[in-house]
């Protein structure tokens, strides 16, 4: 498979400026889609059958998505404290 884009909705990009994340985001989301997954401590959640994976923006936060239509869509955003 052959993945061109991230699909984000635009209330989680409101959530990475409010933060001062979206710099970090983007360079992460350039690694997810050239498959560089040692750098992004890349994870399949549990569990396994939902098929939702995560990375690492930084330390705190991680991204939540799942692949849909050759594409990746972020369902969420989260700092660990939710």
């Amino acid at each position: 498979m052959n993945f061109e884009k991230v699909l984000i909705a635009e209330d989680l990009v409101d959530y990475l400026e409010i933060r001062g994340l979206w710099k970090q985001y983007k360079k992460v989301k350039n690694f997810l889609l050239r498959w560089h997954f040692s750098l992004i401590k890349f994870k399949l959640r549990r569990p396994k059958q939902d098929k939702i994976y995560s990375f690492r923006i930084n330390d705190k936060y991680r991204v939540f998505w799942k692949i849909e239509w050759n594409s990746f869509k972020v369902v969420d955003i989260s700092d660990h404290q939710d």
